[in-house]
């Protein structure tokens, strides 16, 4: 008997983005018939009595919410930046981050099976 075989996805592309103390993590994953899905992983490292260990808090995206999913999410992202935020210079940030950006690029994880032309429009 295969061990975890009923568990297993094929991870086909990762992105991770480091914000602070949380790192941020956007995986497409494949099941066993091939169909596609994306989760997003927020992790935090937190301390304890004897050492650190990381707390993951993870959303499971279908394929058929994804663009409803990106509809909301640029939606609310606007509301805050025009509305609720208009006086700040959201620009600056990815500024300030492009130098941590680039040292960080070895470590991402390009498409290695299945369609590469996933759509989200």
């Amino acid at each position: 008997m295969e061990e975890n075989k009923d568990n297993e996805r094929t991870e086909i592309f990762s992105e991770r983005v480091r914000a602070g103390k949380r790192t941020y993590f956007f995986d497409v994953k494949a099941t066993r018939s091939n169909d596609y899905y994306l989760t997003i992983t927020e992790s935090k490292r937190r301390y304890k009595d004897d050492g650190f260990f990381y707390e993951k808090h993870k959303i499971f995206l279908y394929k058929e919410d994804f663009n409803k999913f990106m509809k909301a999410f640029t939606e609310t992202v606007d509301h805050v930046k025009e509305e609720l935020m208009p006086e700040v210079d959201f620009d600056a940030f990815d500024e300030d981050n492009e130098e941590q950006d680039e040292n960080h690029k070895s470590e991402r994880v390009g498409v290695t099976s299945g369609n590469s032309d996933l759509n989200w429009d």
